[in-house]
Protein backbone atom coordinates (compact mmCIF):
# COMPACT_ATOMS: atom_id res chain seq x y z
CA UNK A 1 0.00 0.00 0.00
CA UNK A 2 3.02 2.45 0.78
CA UNK A 3 4.58 1.75 -2.09
CA UNK A 4 1.22 2.55 -4.55
CA UNK A 5 0.92 5.95 -2.29
CA UNK A 6 4.81 6.61 -3.00
CA UNK A 7 4.39 5.47 -7.11
CA UNK A 8 1.37 7.84 -7.23
CA UNK A 9 2.91 10.43 -5.91
CA UNK A 10 5.86 10.19 -7.49
CA UNK A 11 3.92 10.29 -10.72
CA UNK A 12 1.80 13.23 -9.62
CA UNK A 13 5.09 14.88 -9.07
CA UNK A 14 6.62 14.08 -12.43
CA UNK A 15 3.21 15.17 -14.01
CA UNK A 16 3.28 18.61 -12.42
CA UNK A 17 6.83 19.12 -13.45
CA UNK A 18 5.93 17.97 -16.92
CA UNK A 19 3.36 20.70 -17.32
CA UNK A 20 5.40 23.30 -15.69
CA UNK A 21 8.49 22.92 -17.69
CA UNK A 22 6.03 22.48 -20.71
CA UNK A 23 4.84 25.84 -20.27
CA UNK A 24 8.02 27.37 -19.76
CA UNK A 25 9.52 25.98 -22.84
CA UNK A 26 8.54 28.76 -25.25
CA UNK A 27 10.29 31.20 -22.87
CA UNK A 28 13.48 29.55 -22.97
CA UNK A 29 14.20 28.31 -25.94
CA UNK A 30 11.77 30.03 -29.15
CA UNK A 31 12.25 31.59 -32.58
CA UNK A 32 11.24 35.50 -33.26
CA UNK A 33 11.79 36.55 -37.17
CA UNK A 34 11.40 40.19 -37.66
CA UNK A 35 10.61 41.30 -41.12
CA UNK A 36 11.46 44.84 -41.78
CA UNK A 37 10.87 47.31 -44.91
CA UNK A 38 11.54 50.98 -44.58
CA UNK A 39 11.78 54.39 -46.22
CA UNK A 40 8.80 52.78 -48.66
CA UNK A 41 7.97 56.28 -49.63
CA UNK A 42 4.60 55.03 -52.24
CA UNK A 43 6.70 53.14 -54.46
CA UNK A 44 3.86 50.12 -54.84
CA UNK A 45 4.54 49.21 -58.56
CA UNK A 46 7.33 47.33 -59.64
CA UNK A 47 10.15 50.30 -61.47
CA UNK A 48 13.35 50.26 -63.34
CA UNK A 49 15.77 52.08 -61.46
CA UNK A 50 18.38 54.67 -63.05
CA UNK A 51 20.81 52.49 -65.85
CA UNK A 52 18.82 49.34 -65.23
CA UNK A 53 16.32 47.76 -67.49
CA UNK A 54 14.72 44.82 -64.91
CA UNK A 55 11.78 45.64 -62.59
CA UNK A 56 12.47 45.57 -59.11
CA UNK A 57 10.47 46.06 -56.23
CA UNK A 58 6.11 46.12 -55.79
CA UNK A 59 4.29 45.51 -53.09
CA UNK A 60 2.53 42.11 -54.28
CA UNK A 61 5.76 40.91 -54.70
CA UNK A 62 6.82 41.99 -51.26
CA UNK A 63 3.58 40.68 -50.15
CA UNK A 64 4.31 37.10 -51.49
CA UNK A 65 7.37 36.75 -50.18
CA UNK A 66 6.60 38.22 -46.45
CA UNK A 67 3.77 35.27 -46.45
CA UNK A 68 6.30 32.76 -47.60
CA UNK A 69 8.59 33.80 -45.14
CA UNK A 70 5.53 34.05 -42.30
CA UNK A 71 5.28 30.30 -43.03
CA UNK A 72 8.41 29.09 -42.02
CA UNK A 73 8.56 30.62 -38.41
CA UNK A 74 7.06 32.79 -36.19
CA UNK A 75 7.56 36.45 -37.05
CA UNK A 76 6.56 40.04 -36.98
CA UNK A 77 6.38 42.64 -39.73
CA UNK A 78 7.56 45.91 -39.14
CA UNK A 79 7.87 49.15 -41.00
CA UNK A 80 10.72 51.94 -40.02
CA UNK A 81 9.12 55.01 -41.30
CA UNK A 82 8.57 57.25 -44.39
CA UNK A 83 6.33 54.56 -45.79
CA UNK A 84 3.14 56.72 -47.31
CA UNK A 85 5.02 59.99 -48.90
CA UNK A 86 6.82 60.25 -52.33
CA UNK A 87 5.46 58.57 -55.41
CA UNK A 88 2.57 59.63 -57.43
CA UNK A 89 0.50 56.84 -56.86
CA UNK A 90 0.52 57.80 -53.24
CA UNK A 91 0.97 60.76 -53.18
CA UNK A 92 -2.51 61.77 -54.94
CA UNK A 93 -4.01 60.50 -52.17
CA UNK A 94 -2.14 61.76 -49.47
CA UNK A 95 -0.71 58.37 -48.05
CA UNK A 96 -4.12 56.21 -48.16
CA UNK A 97 -3.31 53.64 -50.58
CA UNK A 98 -0.18 52.80 -48.63
CA UNK A 99 -2.01 52.10 -45.49
CA UNK A 100 -4.50 49.82 -47.14
CA UNK A 101 -1.88 47.88 -48.51
CA UNK A 102 -0.11 47.88 -45.58
CA UNK A 103 -3.75 46.22 -43.91
CA UNK A 104 -3.85 43.75 -46.58
CA UNK A 105 -0.27 42.62 -45.56
CA UNK A 106 -1.04 42.78 -41.91
CA UNK A 107 1.87 44.91 -40.77
CA UNK A 108 2.55 44.34 -36.94
CA UNK A 109 3.57 48.29 -35.95
CA UNK A 110 4.94 50.89 -38.01
CA UNK A 111 7.46 54.09 -37.06
CA UNK A 112 6.47 57.40 -38.06
CA UNK A 113 9.00 58.55 -40.42
CA UNK A 114 9.86 62.59 -40.92
CA UNK A 115 7.85 62.10 -44.45
CA UNK A 116 4.44 60.98 -42.92
CA UNK A 117 4.06 64.62 -41.24
CA UNK A 118 4.22 65.97 -45.15
CA UNK A 119 0.54 66.14 -45.86
CA UNK A 120 -0.17 67.72 -42.45
CA UNK A 121 -1.39 66.67 -38.65
CA UNK A 122 -5.18 66.23 -39.74
CA UNK A 123 -4.24 63.70 -42.79
CA UNK A 124 -2.03 62.00 -40.56
CA UNK A 125 -4.37 61.19 -38.12
CA UNK A 126 -6.67 60.19 -40.60
CA UNK A 127 -4.16 57.64 -42.25
CA UNK A 128 -3.36 56.51 -38.27
CA UNK A 129 -7.10 56.14 -37.69
CA UNK A 130 -7.23 54.04 -41.17
CA UNK A 131 -4.42 51.73 -39.94
CA UNK A 132 -5.19 48.06 -38.40
CA UNK A 133 -1.81 48.29 -36.86
CA UNK A 134 -0.14 50.80 -34.35
CA UNK A 135 1.41 53.76 -35.36
CA UNK A 136 3.80 54.58 -32.71
CA UNK A 137 6.02 57.81 -32.17
CA UNK A 138 6.96 57.85 -28.56
CA UNK A 139 9.08 60.43 -28.22
CA UNK A 140 6.36 63.23 -30.07
CA UNK A 141 3.75 65.21 -28.42
CA UNK A 142 0.93 66.85 -29.51
CA UNK A 143 -0.20 64.25 -31.56
CA UNK A 144 -2.73 61.38 -29.58
CA UNK A 145 -3.95 59.36 -32.82
CA UNK A 146 0.30 57.91 -31.87
CA UNK A 147 1.41 55.73 -29.37
CA UNK A 148 4.35 55.11 -27.92
CA UNK A 149 5.39 51.70 -28.03
CA UNK A 150 3.29 48.30 -28.42
CA UNK A 151 4.12 44.49 -27.21
CA UNK A 152 3.47 41.73 -29.09
CA UNK A 153 3.33 37.85 -28.29
CA UNK A 154 5.09 35.68 -30.72
CA UNK A 155 6.06 32.04 -30.21
CA UNK A 156 5.76 33.03 -26.54
CA UNK A 157 8.11 35.68 -26.49
CA UNK A 158 6.70 39.13 -25.46
CA UNK A 159 8.09 41.90 -27.54
CA UNK A 160 8.13 45.27 -26.48
CA UNK A 161 8.71 47.67 -30.05
CA UNK A 162 9.42 51.25 -29.37
CA UNK A 163 8.91 53.78 -31.94
CA UNK A 164 11.26 56.94 -32.18
CA UNK A 165 11.22 59.17 -35.03
CA UNK A 166 13.90 61.70 -35.78
CA UNK A 167 14.49 65.00 -33.61
CA UNK A 168 15.11 66.93 -36.68
CA UNK A 169 11.79 66.46 -38.37
CA UNK A 170 10.64 70.22 -37.73
CA UNK A 171 13.11 70.89 -40.43
CA UNK A 172 12.36 67.70 -42.49
CA UNK A 173 9.15 68.89 -43.23
CA UNK A 174 7.61 72.07 -43.70
CA UNK A 175 7.10 73.70 -40.40
CA UNK A 176 3.30 74.11 -40.70
CA UNK A 177 2.78 70.19 -40.49
CA UNK A 178 4.28 70.01 -37.18
CA UNK A 179 2.59 73.55 -35.76
CA UNK A 180 1.90 72.19 -32.13
CA UNK A 181 4.20 68.86 -32.04
CA UNK A 182 7.16 68.67 -29.73
CA UNK A 183 9.93 66.08 -30.81
CA UNK A 184 11.44 65.05 -27.44
CA UNK A 185 15.12 63.67 -27.00
CA UNK A 186 15.54 59.99 -28.71
CA UNK A 187 17.44 58.74 -25.92
CA UNK A 188 15.90 60.04 -22.86
CA UNK A 189 12.49 58.90 -24.59
CA UNK A 190 13.40 55.18 -24.70
CA UNK A 191 15.03 55.09 -21.64
CA UNK A 192 11.98 56.20 -19.96
CA UNK A 193 9.68 53.09 -22.42
CA UNK A 194 12.24 50.41 -21.35
CA UNK A 195 11.67 50.95 -18.12
CA UNK A 196 8.12 51.18 -17.99
CA UNK A 197 8.02 47.98 -20.45
CA UNK A 198 10.39 46.12 -17.73
CA UNK A 199 7.99 43.61 -16.59
CA UNK A 200 5.97 43.34 -19.86
CA UNK A 201 7.99 42.82 -22.44
CA UNK A 202 11.38 39.91 -22.54
CA UNK A 203 13.05 41.26 -26.39
CA UNK A 204 13.07 44.92 -26.32
CA UNK A 205 12.66 46.37 -30.41
CA UNK A 206 13.15 50.04 -31.47
CA UNK A 207 11.79 50.58 -34.30
CA UNK A 208 13.67 53.57 -35.45
CA UNK A 209 13.42 56.30 -37.88
CA UNK A 210 17.05 58.30 -36.72
CA UNK A 211 19.23 57.05 -40.10
CA UNK A 212 22.00 54.20 -39.41
CA UNK A 213 24.84 56.46 -37.77
CA UNK A 214 22.41 58.27 -35.48
CA UNK A 215 20.71 54.30 -34.56
CA UNK A 216 24.41 53.15 -33.42
CA UNK A 217 24.38 56.01 -31.26
CA UNK A 218 21.79 55.06 -29.71
CA UNK A 219 22.97 51.42 -29.09
CA UNK A 220 25.76 52.59 -27.21
CA UNK A 221 24.12 55.27 -25.56
CA UNK A 222 20.97 53.28 -24.28
CA UNK A 223 20.99 49.65 -22.14
CA UNK A 224 18.50 47.23 -22.74
CA UNK A 225 17.71 47.78 -26.43
CA UNK A 226 17.91 44.02 -28.15
CA UNK A 227 17.10 45.09 -31.74
CA UNK A 228 16.98 48.70 -33.54
CA UNK A 229 15.45 48.22 -36.82
CA UNK A 230 16.02 51.54 -38.43
CA UNK A 231 14.94 53.42 -41.35
CA UNK A 232 15.61 57.10 -42.90
CA UNK A 233 19.09 57.20 -43.89
CA UNK A 234 17.78 54.06 -46.84
CA UNK A 235 20.94 52.59 -45.65
CA UNK A 236 21.06 48.90 -47.81
CA UNK A 237 22.68 46.62 -44.66
CA UNK A 238 23.26 43.59 -46.18
CA UNK A 239 23.97 42.35 -42.39
CA UNK A 240 23.12 43.03 -39.00
CA UNK A 241 25.87 44.73 -37.34
CA UNK A 242 26.01 44.48 -33.61
CA UNK A 243 26.37 47.29 -30.82
CA UNK A 244 27.25 46.70 -27.42
CA UNK A 245 24.31 44.03 -26.94
CA UNK A 246 22.06 46.06 -29.60
CA UNK A 247 21.42 44.37 -32.93
CA UNK A 248 21.28 47.15 -35.89
CA UNK A 249 19.10 46.41 -38.96
CA UNK A 250 18.07 48.88 -42.01
CA UNK A 251 16.68 47.15 -44.97
CA UNK A 252 17.14 50.34 -48.17
CA UNK A 253 14.61 51.71 -49.76
CA UNK A 254 11.53 51.44 -52.21
CA UNK A 255 10.34 47.98 -51.06
CA UNK A 256 13.06 47.02 -53.14
CA UNK A 257 14.60 44.53 -50.51
CA UNK A 258 12.77 42.54 -47.75
CA UNK A 259 14.53 42.87 -44.23
CA UNK A 260 14.73 39.36 -42.13
CA UNK A 261 15.73 38.83 -39.12
CA UNK A 262 16.37 35.45 -37.16
CA UNK A 263 16.71 35.60 -33.31
CA UNK A 264 16.89 32.66 -31.04
CA UNK A 265 16.00 33.70 -27.58
CA UNK A 266 17.07 31.62 -24.73
CA UNK A 267 15.43 33.03 -21.09
CA UNK A 268 14.60 36.44 -22.54
CA UNK A 269 18.09 37.03 -23.84
CA UNK A 270 18.93 36.94 -27.96
CA UNK A 271 21.76 34.50 -28.31
CA UNK A 272 22.03 34.30 -32.01
CA UNK A 273 21.08 36.86 -34.70
CA UNK A 274 21.16 36.03 -38.57
CA UNK A 275 19.98 39.13 -40.76
CA UNK A 276 19.74 39.09 -44.42
CA UNK A 277 18.29 41.71 -47.20
CA UNK A 278 15.75 39.44 -49.77
CA UNK A 279 15.67 40.87 -52.75
CA UNK A 280 12.19 41.80 -54.28
CA UNK A 281 12.82 40.76 -57.92
CA UNK A 282 9.05 40.50 -59.94
CA UNK A 283 10.50 38.21 -62.49
CA UNK A 284 10.86 35.57 -59.52
CA UNK A 285 8.17 36.32 -57.27
CA UNK A 286 4.65 35.70 -57.72
CA UNK A 287 2.59 38.68 -57.00
CA UNK A 288 -0.13 38.17 -54.05
CA UNK A 289 -3.74 38.61 -55.71
CA UNK A 290 -5.41 40.50 -52.54
CA UNK A 291 -2.24 43.38 -52.78
CA UNK A 292 -2.08 43.39 -56.38
CA UNK A 293 -5.61 44.05 -56.79
CA UNK A 294 -5.26 47.29 -54.13
CA UNK A 295 -2.10 48.65 -56.09
CA UNK A 296 -3.71 48.22 -59.71
CA UNK A 297 -7.27 50.31 -58.11
CA UNK A 298 -4.90 53.27 -57.22
CA UNK A 299 -2.98 53.27 -60.25
CA UNK A 300 -6.08 53.10 -62.34
CA UNK A 301 -7.04 56.57 -61.14
CA UNK A 302 -3.92 58.64 -61.46
CA UNK A 303 -2.46 57.13 -65.09
CA UNK A 304 -5.04 59.15 -67.03
CA UNK A 305 -3.43 62.25 -66.02
CA UNK A 306 -0.01 61.19 -65.29
CA UNK A 307 0.50 59.09 -68.29
CA UNK A 308 0.32 62.39 -70.55
CA UNK A 309 3.92 62.79 -72.24
CA UNK A 310 4.87 66.70 -72.32
CA UNK A 311 8.43 66.29 -73.06
CA UNK A 312 11.22 64.25 -74.73
CA UNK A 313 14.57 63.25 -71.99
CA UNK A 314 17.25 63.07 -74.71
CA UNK A 315 19.50 61.95 -71.55
CA UNK A 316 18.79 60.57 -68.31
CA UNK A 317 18.48 63.16 -65.53
CA UNK A 318 20.36 62.02 -62.37
CA UNK A 319 17.86 62.08 -59.57
CA UNK A 320 19.97 59.31 -57.31
CA UNK A 321 22.95 61.77 -56.66
CA UNK A 322 21.44 65.22 -55.81
CA UNK A 323 22.43 64.67 -52.21
CA UNK A 324 26.35 64.60 -52.95
CA UNK A 325 27.25 66.31 -56.28
CA UNK A 326 25.44 68.67 -59.19
CA UNK A 327 23.36 66.67 -61.60
CA UNK A 328 21.41 67.48 -64.83
CA UNK A 329 18.12 67.19 -63.02
CA UNK A 330 19.09 69.42 -60.35
CA UNK A 331 20.15 72.11 -62.55
CA UNK A 332 17.09 71.68 -64.56
CA UNK A 333 14.78 72.18 -61.35
CA UNK A 334 17.02 75.15 -60.66
CA UNK A 335 17.01 76.87 -63.53
CA UNK A 336 13.25 76.75 -63.79
CA UNK A 337 13.43 78.18 -60.22
CA UNK A 338 15.44 80.98 -61.38
CA UNK A 339 13.60 82.21 -64.74
CA UNK A 340 10.54 81.69 -63.12
CA UNK A 341 11.09 84.01 -60.33
CA UNK A 342 13.28 86.50 -62.15
CA UNK A 343 16.14 85.35 -59.89
CA UNK A 344 19.68 86.41 -60.19
CA UNK A 345 20.28 83.02 -58.87
CA UNK A 346 18.37 79.57 -57.21
CA UNK A 347 19.42 77.31 -54.23
CA UNK A 348 16.81 74.39 -53.89
CA UNK A 349 17.53 71.81 -51.48
CA UNK A 350 18.52 68.46 -53.58
CA UNK A 351 16.87 65.90 -50.93
CA UNK A 352 13.64 67.63 -52.78
CA UNK A 353 14.26 65.85 -55.54
CA UNK A 354 12.96 62.15 -54.66
CA UNK A 355 13.86 60.17 -58.17
CA UNK A 356 15.19 60.16 -61.67
CA UNK A 357 13.97 60.13 -65.20
CA UNK A 358 14.76 57.96 -67.64
CA UNK A 359 15.73 59.07 -71.13
CA UNK A 360 12.50 59.07 -73.64
CA UNK A 361 9.23 60.10 -72.98
CA UNK A 362 8.73 62.57 -69.81
CA UNK A 363 5.11 62.54 -68.30
CA UNK A 364 3.70 64.63 -66.08
CA UNK A 365 3.89 61.46 -63.54
CA UNK A 366 7.59 61.57 -64.05
CA UNK A 367 7.45 65.11 -62.93
CA UNK A 368 5.59 63.95 -60.22
CA UNK A 369 7.56 61.75 -58.57
CA UNK A 370 10.50 63.67 -59.01
CA UNK A 371 8.73 66.40 -56.69
CA UNK A 372 6.06 65.34 -54.41
CA UNK A 373 6.25 67.47 -52.16
CA UNK A 374 3.82 70.45 -52.07
CA UNK A 375 6.11 73.09 -52.36
CA UNK A 376 6.11 76.66 -53.97
CA UNK A 377 8.33 78.82 -55.50
CA UNK A 378 9.82 81.89 -53.59
CA UNK A 379 12.13 84.61 -54.53
CA UNK A 380 14.11 86.21 -50.94
CA UNK A 381 16.56 89.22 -50.79
CA UNK A 382 20.17 88.03 -49.83
CA UNK A 383 23.25 89.60 -49.68
CA UNK A 384 26.48 87.87 -50.71
CA UNK A 385 27.30 86.71 -47.27
CA UNK A 386 23.89 85.63 -46.23
CA UNK A 387 24.73 83.17 -49.87
CA UNK A 388 27.76 82.25 -48.66
CA UNK A 389 26.37 81.17 -45.49
CA UNK A 390 23.41 79.16 -47.27
CA UNK A 391 26.20 77.45 -49.32
CA UNK A 392 28.38 76.72 -46.18
CA UNK A 393 25.48 75.01 -44.43
CA UNK A 394 24.36 73.01 -47.57
CA UNK A 395 27.93 71.70 -48.10
CA UNK A 396 28.12 70.82 -44.26
CA UNK A 397 26.54 67.57 -44.53
CA UNK A 398 28.17 65.54 -47.91
CA UNK A 399 29.34 62.99 -45.70
CA UNK A 400 26.24 61.73 -44.15
CA UNK A 401 24.66 62.35 -47.73
CA UNK A 402 21.97 65.03 -46.47
CA UNK A 403 19.49 66.16 -47.85
CA UNK A 404 20.60 69.74 -47.70
CA UNK A 405 23.08 69.29 -50.31
CA UNK A 406 22.20 72.57 -52.73
CA UNK A 407 21.67 72.18 -56.39
CA UNK A 408 21.79 75.62 -57.99
CA UNK A 409 21.35 78.44 -60.92
CA UNK A 410 22.80 81.47 -61.67
CA UNK A 411 25.78 80.15 -59.27
CA UNK A 412 29.53 78.46 -59.51
CA UNK A 413 30.84 77.47 -56.56
CA UNK A 414 33.75 75.89 -55.32
CA UNK A 415 34.47 74.20 -52.11
CA UNK A 416 36.51 71.72 -50.22
CA UNK A 417 35.33 68.84 -48.89
CA UNK A 418 38.40 67.48 -46.51
CA UNK A 419 37.89 71.15 -44.68
CA UNK A 420 35.85 71.22 -41.39
CA UNK A 421 31.82 71.86 -42.38
CA UNK A 422 31.16 75.94 -42.41
CA UNK A 423 34.44 76.32 -43.77
CA UNK A 424 34.25 74.47 -47.05
CA UNK A 425 33.47 77.24 -49.40
CA UNK A 426 35.94 78.92 -51.59
CA UNK A 427 35.21 80.97 -54.48
CA UNK A 428 31.28 81.88 -55.56
CA UNK A 429 30.55 83.82 -58.78
CA UNK A 430 26.76 84.59 -59.41
CA UNK A 431 26.52 84.75 -63.32
CA UNK A 432 30.72 85.41 -64.10
CA UNK A 433 30.64 87.59 -61.36
CA UNK A 434 32.45 87.23 -58.17
CA UNK A 435 29.98 87.51 -55.03
CA UNK A 436 30.07 90.89 -53.04
CA UNK A 437 29.56 90.56 -49.87
CA UNK A 438 27.66 93.55 -48.80
CA UNK A 439 25.80 93.26 -52.17
CA UNK A 440 21.98 92.42 -52.14
CA UNK A 441 20.84 89.41 -54.57
CA UNK A 442 17.18 87.96 -55.41
CA UNK A 443 17.53 84.12 -54.59
CA UNK A 444 14.55 81.57 -55.97
CA UNK A 445 14.13 78.68 -54.03
CA UNK A 446 11.34 76.97 -52.59
CA UNK A 447 8.73 77.73 -49.48
CA UNK A 448 10.08 74.80 -47.45
CA UNK A 449 13.48 76.33 -47.46
CA UNK A 450 12.44 79.48 -47.09
CA UNK A 451 10.27 78.50 -44.07
CA UNK A 452 13.73 77.08 -42.59
CA UNK A 453 13.00 73.65 -43.69
CA UNK A 454 16.36 71.40 -43.99
CA UNK A 455 18.12 73.71 -41.26
CA UNK A 456 18.29 76.66 -43.82
CA UNK A 457 18.03 79.20 -41.27
CA UNK A 458 19.55 81.90 -43.01
CA UNK A 459 16.54 81.56 -45.82
CA UNK A 460 14.48 81.95 -42.51
CA UNK A 461 15.69 84.84 -40.90
CA UNK A 462 16.38 87.12 -43.73
CA UNK A 463 12.88 87.27 -44.23
CA UNK A 464 12.12 87.97 -40.84
CA UNK A 465 14.58 90.38 -40.73
CA UNK A 466 12.77 92.73 -42.47
CA UNK A 467 11.08 95.41 -40.80
CA UNK A 468 7.66 94.80 -41.89
CA UNK A 469 7.54 91.30 -41.41
CA UNK A 470 4.70 90.04 -40.27
CA UNK A 471 2.22 86.60 -40.21
CA UNK A 472 -1.01 87.49 -40.84
CA UNK A 473 -3.86 84.50 -41.23
CA UNK A 474 -0.93 82.14 -42.36
CA UNK A 475 0.35 84.65 -45.07
CA UNK A 476 4.07 85.91 -44.47
CA UNK A 477 4.18 89.75 -44.96
CA UNK A 478 8.27 90.60 -45.41
CA UNK A 479 10.25 93.32 -47.77
CA UNK A 480 13.22 90.57 -47.93
CA UNK A 481 10.04 88.16 -49.68
CA UNK A 482 9.91 89.83 -53.43
CA UNK A 483 8.52 87.13 -55.41
CA UNK A 484 5.79 84.35 -53.70
CA UNK A 485 3.32 82.45 -55.96
CA UNK A 486 1.84 80.31 -53.71
CA UNK A 487 -0.96 79.70 -56.11
CA UNK A 488 1.31 76.99 -58.50
CA UNK A 489 3.17 73.80 -57.42
CA UNK A 490 6.68 73.68 -58.38
CA UNK A 491 5.93 70.49 -59.93
CA UNK A 492 3.60 71.77 -62.16
CA UNK A 493 5.73 74.79 -63.25
CA UNK A 494 7.92 72.21 -64.14
CA UNK A 495 5.33 70.20 -65.99
CA UNK A 496 4.48 73.67 -67.94
CA UNK A 497 8.31 74.69 -68.93
CA UNK A 498 8.91 70.74 -69.57
CA UNK A 499 6.33 70.74 -72.32
CA UNK A 500 7.59 74.89 -73.69
CA UNK A 501 10.71 73.22 -73.78
CA UNK A 502 9.86 69.81 -75.44
CA UNK A 503 12.92 68.50 -76.05
CA UNK A 504 15.31 68.11 -72.85
CA UNK A 505 18.89 67.96 -72.50
CA UNK A 506 20.47 69.31 -69.27
CA UNK A 507 24.13 68.80 -68.42
CA UNK A 508 26.16 69.25 -65.64
CA UNK A 509 28.18 72.26 -66.54
CA UNK A 510 30.75 72.15 -63.09
CA UNK A 511 28.52 74.97 -60.91
CA UNK A 512 29.95 73.33 -57.92
CA UNK A 513 33.38 72.21 -58.44
CA UNK A 514 35.63 70.34 -56.09
CA UNK A 515 38.72 72.96 -55.33
CA UNK A 516 41.32 72.12 -57.77
CA UNK A 517 39.32 69.35 -59.21
CA UNK A 518 37.71 71.16 -62.13
CA UNK A 519 34.29 70.07 -64.12
CA UNK A 520 35.23 66.56 -64.38
CA UNK A 521 34.93 66.27 -60.28
CA UNK A 522 31.59 66.40 -60.87
CA UNK A 523 30.97 64.65 -63.23
CA UNK A 524 32.33 61.23 -61.38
Amino acid sequence: MKRTKISTVVLLISFIIFLFTAHLAPACAASLRILHVNDFHGFAESHKRLGSDDLRGGAACLATLVETLRKEKPSLLLAAGDMVQGNTWSNLFEGKPVIEVMNAMRFDAMVVGNHEFDFGKTVLTERIREANFPVLGANVTGLDALRPYTVKVVDGIRVGIIGVVTEETPTATHPRNVDGLTFMPVAKTVERCIAELKDRADVIVVLSHLGYNADMALASTVKGIDVIVGGHSHTKGVKQITVGNTVIVQAWEHGLVLGVLDLNVESGRIVAANGRLEEIVPAKTGKDEKVAAIVEKWAAKVSESMEKVVAEAEVELDGENVRVRETNLGNFIADILKKESGADAAIINGGGLRTSIKKGPVTVGNIYSVLPFNNYIVGIRLTGKQIRDALEYGLSGIEQKEGRFPQVAGLTVTYSPGKEPGKRVGTILVGREPIDPSRQYIVATVDFLAAGGDGYQVFREAIRQSPDFEILGGTIKSGNLVYNDAGRWVRDVVVSEAGRQKKLTPAVEGRIQVEGAGNESTRK
